[in-house]
């Protein structure tokens, strides 16, 4: 008699290990409830603008429905481009350093693929996005946490991450402003990073998906100082700026050898990304800037609100000057941020995502979205002040 099989041998080993994302845990669960307030999902609210939707139906009325080059169309390469000069003040090559990608996680996945051998670290800090560790073991790398602190507005600091640095070290991943803590970097801060980054040899990989959503200050990308542009591979897309999260569109730009490797293994994958979503991203790179000014705005106002709120309710929030993510402390409460988090569905019917969903750093905290009307975040905030109380009375 044959033996009986049995799939789950069959699972790669540095796959088996990787635990199920703490977000997409936590909402199987909110799904099952009614009458829920989400403060959880990372989407923008914000129906994508009009014109650019209109670009996307215009490319399937005139038949735009092939296959495009594997490194993307040219002019919306040509566009990213000139939009990065202007904006961020790097110049990259369109026909030779700029892939266009399946959104920015593919991309991301990409650049790891492309330069990491088993065994190489990667520095990225924490809190941070919820794939950035598992991409890395994916890539069969060895992911490298460096703490970032409430104290210092959850900016990463040049010395602890000379600390982390070993002869294994590859790369530093940096993501600005960050997603979950809305944490930003300064020039002078990420000046000394580069002077840390060049003395080891790193290469950084740089997500700025959020840099649209700068509330204070300048943006400053690490690609666009003294001699990084060489060492860097740059991250953005359209998800968040332009409100264009179903469209799957994101980029890279970087050397174009590295840029050429990591069009090798795009092209045995995912071939090209759709040119219906290129069509649309090339409308919103060229006339889109009023609308992301628009919604910027109005995130600004809702995250004043709601910062305010979770510090009446003696929650410890700092001031995000990014994104759309506010990071309240809970720890006053006496609750883990998955009890907290579960307790507030459960009694209150407010989702949030439990801070430790993004790695060590964020236990006590709790990650709220603000990417959702002024009027729902008014109500959620007075139930979670209510919580609050409650479980502050029983001690």
């Amino acid at each position: 008699m044959p033996n009986s099989f049995q799939p789950q041998r069959c699972i790669a080993s540095h796959i088996a290990g990787l635990p199920r994302s703490g977000i997409r845990e936590f909402f199987d669960i909110v799904q099952s409830q009614k009458e829920v307030i989400s403060l959880g999902v990372g989407e923008p609210d914000f129906v994508t603008p009009w014109h650019i939707r209109e670009a996307a139906i215009y490319a399937l009325e005139r038949g735009q429905t092939g296959y495009t080059s594997n490194l993307g169309l040219l002019k919306l390469r040509e566009a990213i481009a000139a939009h990065l000069e202007k904006h961020f003040h790097v110049g990259y090559n369109p026909k030779t350093q700029i892939l266009i990608a399946v959104g920015v996680s593919e991309a991301l996945d990409l650049a790891l693929r492309a330069i990491l051998n088993p065994g190489d670290e990667v520095l990225y800090h924490e809190p941070c996005y919820v794939s950035y560790s598992p991409s890395v073991v994916m890539a069969h790398g060895v992911a490298v946490p460096v703490a970032c602190k409430a104290e210092n507005n959850f900016s990463v600091t040049a010395e602890a991450i000379e600390k982390a640095v070993t002869p294994r070290t590859k790369a530093l991943m940096l993501n600005f402003p960050t997603n979950p803590t809305g944490g930003t970097m300064t020039r002078a801060e990420l000046l000394k990073i580069a002077e840390v980054v060049q003395r080891h040899n790193l290469l950084v990989i740089t997500d700025e998906i959020y840099s649209e959503l700068t509330f204070e200050g300048e943006h400053v990308s690490i690609a666009s100082l003294p001699g990084m542009i060489e060492r860097t591979i740059f991250l953005h897309g359209f998800s968040k700026a332009y409100a264009m999260t179903g469209f799957r569109i994101g980029y890279a730009c970087g050397p174009a050898e590295l840029i050429e490797a990591m069009m090798t293994i795009h092209q045995y994958s995912m071939l090209c990304a759709s040119i219906i979503s290129q069509e649309a991203a090339l409308e919103a790179i060229q006339r889109g800037t009023p609308d992301t000014v628009e919604m910027r705005e109005q995130y600004k106002l809702r995250r004043n609100f709601i910062v305010k709120a979770f510090n009446e309710m003696g929650l410890t929030c700092h001031l995000p000057r990014g994104s759309f993510y506010a990071f309240p402390c809970i720890r006053s409460t006496g609750l883990s941020s998955k009890d907290f988090a579960f307790r507030l569905l459960q009694e209150e019917k407010v989702a949030c995502v439990p801070g430790g969903a993004f790695g060590a750093s964020g236990e006590g905290y709790l990650r709220c979205c603000f990417a959702t009307s002024l009027e729902q975040i008014q109500v959620a905030t007075e139930r979670m002040a209510r919580f609050v109380e409650r479980v502050k009375q029983k001690g």
